[in-house]
């Protein structure tokens, strides 16, 4: 079973993809230009160049599900947003479809549900994600949904809450993320499930299950 991992150049990816790696879980990291590949291939990760508003399809060879990671960042604008986070999820899913794959593991973002609650700059990035998460659920493909909090920067908790009420921090770290897309990508049998990701008590096999 290998993993196409879209986004893995990003703060998460990599996090995942070490991970990965570590637990000799077969992946292939996405990447959007040559130089790039370098940080993969010195760790002995597999590398395939494509790219979300580009040539793409090519990358699903030889994988049997997806991990969507990728994130347009806070420095461009709504017009990548779009593209990215919006139209390029889409995308990703409609060829996972088509190929048949297994599953496709979505990092979104909690409460996108709710685009207008979130700040104003953050708002077209929630409506992507509001957008893309609801195509996914009619995809025929089977889907898992991870909604992390505000992300931060520490080191690995390994503790989780699923609610706002479980979570005083009501934030989670980036390296936290990254252990529970391992976690899914390892239990095949979660399909069609979402799951809220914060800082908190549980393990990650009593929240994510």
């Amino acid at each position: 079973m290998t993993t196409l991992v879209i986004g893995a150049n990003g703060q998460i990816g990599k996090q995942f993809c070490e991970l990965a790696k570590q637990a000799d879980v077969p992946i292939k990291a996405m990447v959007r230009k040559d130089e790039q590949a370098a940080w993969f291939t010195e760790r002995g990760i597999e590398t395939v160049v494509a790219d979300l508003e580009g040539e793409l399809e090519h990358a699903f060879e030889g994988c049997n599900q997806v991990v969507f990671t990728a994130g347009s960042g806070p420095h461009t604008g709504p017009d990548k947003t779009l593209m990215i986070d919006l139209f390029g999820a889409i995308r990703a899913a409609d060829i996972a479809s088509e190929k048949g794959l297994d599953r496709y593991i979505m990092v979104s973002a909690i409460r996108a549900e709710r685009p207008l609650d979130a700040p104003e700059k953050m708002r077209p990035y929630m409506a992507a994600k509001f957008a893309a998460d609801s195509h996914l659920r009619f995809a025929k493909v089977p889907h898992v949904i991870l909604k992390p909090g505000p992300l931060t920067d520490e080191k690995a908790t390994h503790g989780f809450a699923g609610t706002l009420e479980a979570s005083p921090e009501q934030s989670i770290t980036r390296a936290d993320v990254a252990h529970a897309l391992l976690h899914v990508v390892k239990t095949p049998t979660l399909k069609d499930k979402e799951f809220t990701l914060l800082n908190g008590k549980e393990s990650i096999s009593d929240l994510v299950r």
